[in-house]
């Protein structure tokens, strides 16, 4: 049987490339046990019962899945609830020592790398700073900090990693001019195969997907997203970025770029046509800090090293707000979302005043025939798409697809 993949809409959205050593050795979770771990990750504390309820499985075949994913230590037990007729119920967890994972964004002005374990937990994480990204500086930061990571784990702890999943912006070259780069320093990345590059360095299986889409992904799978089978997802970075999540899945579309949001036609403060990416992106927010002479260095360091810029942070969350408005309403036009979801790489209460604003604004736009959905702040913040990538070999070697697991437990419920 052919696994899933997280996302939908195209035959292989999430490329990899498979590599010995590590958690490799381990085998491939069958379907089922997959579909036992996507239910405990989901719903910690379930008993063998439960479970077997949730899958439709039969009880005999859940306590033998349950007892060789005990045996390989990917579950474990909590206390036995007691004070209920028969024998007492056993919760189920996810071990979060069983697998790890890395996760490498690529930004236009800062690369991260986390090491997520097994329950979505960052254990450890490097930043890196940079005037615009070349593939030199992205692989030498990557061999540097995997190399750092894997010295404070144990010879478990690193055979236990399930390998390496990249989120980084497709056709990076495109965006020379808008990160200031000179003439032809970025056209390095044209052609330049990064996943076979990281593959051959490191023992791990090496998993790409673009950064917006894992951000999208992270949320689905470990915030928000888990209340609402359908939304439309913005991730406000150097360049904004979103996703489509349609029936608890994400949906790519034909080529891959559904949910790229950047691209959508919005009006600004002077009625000028731009596109959504002119407007609410945070290099938009550097330039008018430049502008002003203020240093602008402090919103590429760390999202916890923003301070209140004043008028031109006013200004730019004002304009962000009416333009994911236009956007917002445009896209509930042709999907009826029930939740529009609004992250970034900056502090949490630059985000709450962002969606704050956002609302305002949707009540000044001409709203007839449009139902407007929840527009709420997403969970997961800066580390969104490193967390996203780090997914990705998590998903591919031991959890359903979401969209699967949806609907198993639908089914299963409504039986």
């Amino acid at each position: 049987m052919t696994l899933p993949d997280l996302v939908q809409g195209v035959s292989e959205p999430v490329s990899f490339s498979a590599s010995p050593g590590g958690a490799n050795q381990v085998r491939v979770r069958a379907y089922n046990e997959r579909l036992v771990l996507s239910i405990v990750r989901r719903q910690a504390g379930l008993s063998k019962a439960e479970i077997a309820r949730l899958t439709g499985l039969s009880a005999q075949t859940v306590s033998v899945i349950m007892r060789a994913l005990e045996k390989d230590g990917l579950l474990m037990r909590g206390e036995p609830l007691r004070g209920r007729v028969g024998q007492p119920s056993v919760p189920m967890y996810l071990n979060p020592d069983a697998v790890y994972s890395f996760g490498l964004k690529i930004g236009r002005r800062s690369a991260d790398l986390v090491l997520m374990d097994f329950t979505g937990h960052i254990r450890f994480q490097q930043h890196r700073t940079y005037a615009y990204p070349v593939p030199g500086e992205i692989l030498d930061f990557l061999t540097q900090a995997v190399t750092a990571l894997e010295g404070g784990l144990s010879a478990a702890q690193r055979a236990a990693i399930a390998g390496i999943g990249i989120a980084a912006p497709f056709e990076l070259w495109n965006w020379a001019s808008e990160v200031g780069a000179p003439e032809g320093a970025m056209e390095a990345w044209r052609g330049f195969d990064l996943q076979a590059v990281v593959a051959a360095r490191f023992p791990y299986a090496v998993y790409l997907q673009n950064d917006a889409t894992s951000a999208c992904g992270a949320e689905l799978v470990f915030g928000e997203g888990a209340r609402f089978p359908d939304f439309v997802y913005f991730y406000l970075g150097s360049f904004i970025g979103g996703g489509i999540v349609v029936n608890s899945s994400i949906f790519v579309g034909r080529t891959g770029t559904a949910g790229a949001i950047a691209p959508l036609p919005v009006r600004d403060r002077d009625g000028e046509t731009k596109q959504l990416v002119k407007i609410a992106s945070i290099f938009v927010l550097e330039r008018l800090l430049r502008e002003r002479g203020i240093d602008s260095q402090p919103l590429w360091h760390a999202a916890e090293e923003w301070v209140d810029f004043g008028e031109p942070l006013e200004i730019w969350i004002r304009d962000s707000a009416a333009a994911l408005a236009q956007a917002i309403v445009a896209a509930c036009a042709i999907i009826d979302f029930s939740a529009a979801i609004i992250d970034g790489g900056f502090p949490e209460w630059v985000r709450e005043r962002l969606v704050t604003a956002t609302l305002e604004e949707v009540r000044k736009l001409d709203l007839q025939g449009i139902v407007i959905p929840e527009i709420i702040e997403g969970m997961i913040g800066p580390q969104a798409r490193a967390v996203g990538g780090a997914s990705l070999p998590i998903f591919a070697r031991y959890l359903t697809d979401h969209n699967v697991l949806f609907k198993e437990v639908a089914h299963a419920e409504g039986a």
